[in-house]
């Protein structure tokens, strides 16, 4: 009987043990950009057969149009050559982290979006490891395109090398986020094409391939592919095209800078769709 008498107070008189909660995953505070899920996409492998593609393409359209300028066409501060390396280094770099990116599509399909939602990263956060991941896979494109100019008699001082190649890579920013939008949006079934058909076109009308002029170089003056472009040639070309248009650094800045935020906040906003985030 006594046992039963002192039980109850005992537990009476027993410290009270914390009980440990956990916020539900909405309450939870999204992160910035994510230095340890950043670290794990850098590690990640890339396709290799896609990575073949996109230093195979550009290496051969390098190889077919250096020597279509005629000596009439030569920039101010090299040759024919080095305009088109740079081109075709901007391409090889945006084909690359645009195919890279919209693997995304990949993980959406598979439900990895879901287990997102339990990672305290915020949609843009996310949006930008991604970008910074896709942008690796541009490095071997402009290294490949760089090497061959430097092969094949492209002309220019230091500053026109370094600065072409270094914003040629850095641009495939712009194209990762752009990729990202798609992979985010549409179907994995879908989306395999769209890259190179995409960032080909862009490079048509960008002024990349070929010298353009008249109302054509006038609306491709918009697309993110001249913007990069000319800012990677201005070194070479002191910021005027082969027909003599010339365009504002401020301009070509805020061009690029204006598509850079616009994909990654579209894309950010597919993520939160994607993710059931609220």
């Amino acid at each position: 009987m006594s046992l039963l008498t002192t039980a109850p107070v005992l537990a009476d008189h027993a410290p009270a043990r914390a009980v440990k909660t956990f916020a539900p995953v909405s309450a939870r505070p999204a992160g910035g950009l994510s230095l340890t899920y950043l670290g794990h996409e850098l590690k990640r492998p890339f396709n290799r057969q896609a990575l073949l593609i996109n230093v195979a393409l550009p290496a051969v359209l390098y190889l077919a149009l250096h020597r279509t300028g005629s000596s009439h066409t030569a920039p101010p501060h090299g040759n024919f050559a080095m305009w088109m390396m740079i081109g075709i280094a901007v391409y090889g770099s945006a084909t690359a982290s645009t195919s890279t990116a919209v693997g995304i599509a990949v993980e959406k399909s598979s439900g990895w979006m879901r287990t997102m939602r339990l990672m305290p990263i915020s949609s843009v956060g996310y949006v930008l490891s991604k970008v910074a991941s896709a942008m690796l896979s541009a490095v071997l494109p402009v290294v490949v395109v760089g090497l061959l100019g430097w092969g094949t008699g492209a002309e220019g001082n230091l500053r026109v090398w370094i600065l072409g190649l270094l914003t040629a890579w850095g641009g495939s920013a712009v194209f990762a986020a752009f990729g990202l939008g798609i992979g985010l949006t549409l179907r994995a079934e879908i989306v395999t094409s769209i890259p190179g058909l995409t960032t080909t076109a862009l490079a048509f009308i960008g002024n990349l391939f070929l010298p353009l002029s008249g109302r054509v170089l006038q609306v491709g003056r918009w697309t993110p592919m001249f913007g990069v472009s000319d800012i990677a040639r201005r070194a070479l070309t002191d910021g005027c095209s082969l027909s003599g248009v010339h365009s504002s650094l401020t301009f070509v800045l805020l061009d690029v800078g204006g598509w850079f935020v616009l994909f990654v906040l579209l894309a950010a906003r597919a993520y939160t769709k994607s993710s059931g985030r609220a």
